[in-house]
Order: structure tokens, then sequence, then C-alpha cells
């Protein structure tokens, strides 16, 4: 375990087999659908989730990414999503899944449903890794969420701070010191 780490929370292999059982409900809520729907990475958090969460899956689906940030280098959600880097392709008529790492505040789900639903897309689902209910701030739900977790700072597998312990392949709970909690 990665020393900056205060506890393990969940393994490469806890978050495999929730990775599998994600992918397996999608597989059952798109089976009748007659064009692949569109699945949309919220970079740069939720990379590694997506692109196995994909893999997994056997219905076929288009990808696309956007990069939205709230948090910046800080350890606290500013509640102004902001759009870095926006779709490439019409979301219009589509089924698109949203794929986040975190709902957190709720502030970025809301502003993600806004927006894609705003531009006429046919159906919105948003799976999440880890769903945060403790920091809710909007009302919003994901419509399929991996992991509950509490209150405690996260990194791993996608998550960060200050873009530091993405690519760690499990997730932990960061020392307070090092974020100046």
């Amino acid at each position: 375990m990665n020393g900056d780490l205060e506890s393990l929370v969940l393994s490469e292999k806890q978050i495999a087999e929730k990775v599998k059982e994600a992918a397996a409900w999608l597989d059952e809520k798109f089976k009748d659908a007659k064009t692949p729907p569109l699945a949309v990475s919220v970079l740069k958090g939720s990379v590694f989730f997506f692109c196995d969460l994909v893999r997994a899956m056997n219905t076929p689906v288009e990808l696309d990414f956007m990069t939205v940030s709230s948090y910046g280098n800080s350890a606290e959600s500013s509640g102004i999503p902001k759009i870095i880097m926006d779709l490439s392709v019409s979301v219009q008529g589509r089924d698109v899944i949203l794929v986040e790492d975190i709902v957190d505040s709720g502030h970025t789900l809301v502003r993600m449903r806004e927006l894609i639903s705003g531009r006429g897309a046919k159906s919105f689902t948003v799976v999440t890794l880890f769903d945060k209910p403790s920091r809710r701030k909007a009302p919003v739900k994901a419509d399929y969420s991996c992991f509950e977790v509490g209150d405690d700072f996260i990194v791993g597998y996608g998550l960060d701070y200050a873009q530091q312990y993405r690519s760690l392949p499990y997730v932990g709970v960061l020392k307070p010191g090092i974020y100046g909690k």
C-alpha cells in the first residue's frame, strides 16, 4: 500500500467484481437497444472504471469523453462544475451512459444531466463507481452505484488529490496531513 494512505478501502479484486456487476446491469438495461448507447467517461477520474466497465459489457457501445472539473487542486468541491472538454459527437436521440468516478456533492451530476438532456438525449443513465451521500448538496442519485463510501478522502483507481494517486489499482483513505484537512 502507498505510504500516503491511512488505510485500504477496496482491493483490486473487490473493484473488479463490482465492475462486472455494473456491466451486467447495463447489458440487461440496454439488451433491446436498436442502436449502440453512447458511453461517456467523465475524465480524468472515471477513466480506469470506464475502460474496465465497457470492456466487461457484452452490449456494443460507442465511446466519448468529457472533462468536467469542480475541484481543481482542492479537497473540497467548488460547487461550480466547469466543462473543460466537451463531447465530440451529438447526443440527439441517443441513449447516453454517463460513467462517473464518484458522486459527491451532486453538482457535477446535476450539470451533466441538464446538459445532456438539453441536447436531446433519448435517455440518460448514470453509473458511478462511488457514491458519497454524506456530502450531497444537490438532490441527485446515480442509476447504478458500485460502492457507497463514507466521508473519508479516498484516492486510487482514478480518484486523485492534486492529480496524484489516480494510478493506484486499489482505493485507500489519504492521510489527512497530505491534503491539509
